[in-house]
């Protein structure tokens, strides 16, 4: 991957942004694209992003044809038997483990590349293998490649989750959709965008009821049609311009603002400073300072474990100490080291960050973007700090923003490069 570079400097933020189609939904409606021969398609797609690149490349290696339109358009159709064996030298990504769960579930049988994606502690596939077992899989690694085969078909059953996994959640419904009787989903983890994958999964003809986070019922059926679907508004962008607004001190209107996705994480940040009012159709944040802030992740509607990186972006322009605790991936704490290179002092206590913000504020350096989030949580650091800051592996950012700089001159910022 090429190292792109982000250099950003000292900003106010100022004006109206846009959000684009959630990355986390995009990826897991692409992979259910499989799961019919029919055409689907999306719409207010996020197409620019690297990991939906990388997937639609998997989907043409697969058969799958895509056509874009005007860059917010995806129409994905079938004009050739689908091979069930992923051939792959590119980036891997994670969510190879639903195209294994998609392919096993449509034709009996499926081989993807091992997962890739962030490195975020330990992230394994074991639920995966799990779930798929119960359902009636063979599943087995083979060089690295993850292989599973169903000869007869998947047949439902009930799964148990021991935690709630966004990833093994989406895989269970997506095999689930096409086995044979009942599934059930017990420990679900019920998001956004799992919600937005079973919206549109139904409107292909899919079962599927959910009750609460208590469990998900799958009825399955012998085949899903195709759709037309509007992908839901990103909501890690919208807490990103929410907080680039505050630390810049900074005046921005953001439109399609999922409140119902986000009511936690903005309770806490009222509560830390942010001054926030209700546009139309819009968030407006005008005004407002960071202060100290204590947040620990868990499962939604709780606060993801994305947004703790610019949670803590947000905790070193407060004036004390802040804590954050990741009980999900507590090794996801890296970045702030390289925050530590722009002059931030933290102490790492087990499962917990403490950020000691403000402490003769932060200075423009060379930083490496380590995963996504980290990547932005380091821009909006440079957006507050003295002197330029150098962000080098910026394409990892491009794995989750739309026009990230354009957004970001447009609302006055002084910054560029390539994250692309």
């Amino acid at each position: 991957m090429t190292n792109n570079v982000l250099t950003i400097s000292k900003s106010k933020l100022q004006g109206e942004v846009a959000l684009a189609g959630a990355k986390n939904s995009a990826l897991r409606l692409l992979a259910a694209s499989i799961l019919s021969e029919e055409k689907i398609i999306l719409k207010n797609y996020p197409s620019q992003l690297l990991d939906a690149q990388v997937h639609v490349d998997m989907l043409h290696s697969l058969g799958k044809e895509t056509v874009l339109v005007n860059n917010d358009t995806i129409v994905i159709k079938e004009n050739t038997n689908l091979k069930t064996n992923l051939v792959w030298d590119g980036r891997s990504i994670r969510n190879t483990l639903l195209i294994l769960g998609a392919l096993v579930a449509r034709f009996g049988q499926a081989k993807v590349p091992l997962p890739g994606g962030c490195k975020l502690g330990e992230r394994k596939y074991d639920l995966h293998v799990m779930l798929l077992e119960k359902l009636g899989a063979n599943v087995w690694e083979e060089d690295d490649y993850l292989c599973a085969e169903a000869k007869a078909g998947l047949i439902g059953a009930d799964i148990y989750l021991p935690i709630r996994s966004t990833g093994a959640t989406e895989n269970a419904i997506i095999a689930g959709s096409l086995a044979r009787g009942v599934t059930r989903i017990w420990n679900p983890h019920i998001r956004p965008e799992i919600l937005d994958l079973i919206t549109m999964l139904n409107s292909m003809g899919a079962r599927i009821k959910v009750f609460g986070q208590e469990h998900i019922e799958i009825t399955g059926v012998d085949h899903l049609k195709g759709v037309e679907h509007k992908v839901i508004a990103d909501n890690m962008e919208a807490i990103t311009w929410l907080a680039a607004a505050v630390i810049t001190k900074g005046d921005i209107e953001i439109y399609d603002f999922p409140y119902a996705d986000l009511e936690v994480v903005l309770t806490h940040l009222k509560a830390a400073g942010a001054k926030l009012y209700t546009g139309e159709n819009s968030l407006i944040v005008r005004g407002g300072c960071c202060y100290p802030l204590e947040i620990s992740t868990g499962p939604h509607p709780g606060i993801n474990s994305d947004v703790q990186p610019i949670m803590a972006a947000w905790a070193a322009q407060a004036q004390g100490e802040s804590r954050i605790v990741d009980l999900r991936f507590p090794g996801r704490y890296g970045y702030a080291k390289e925050m530590a290179r722009m002059g931030l002092q933290y102490e790492i206590s087990g499962d917990m960050l403490k950020v000691i913000g403000n402490s003769g504020g932060l200075k423009g350096a060379q930083v490496k973007a380590l995963d996504l989030r980290a990547g932005i949580a380091l821009t909006l650091c440079g957006l507050a700090a003295e002197d330029e800051t150098v962000i080098t592996d910026a394409w990892q950012i491009g794995r989750g923003y739309v026009d990230l700089i354009p957004k970001l001159k447009a609302l006055g910022a002084n910054c560029s490069g390539s994250i692309g």
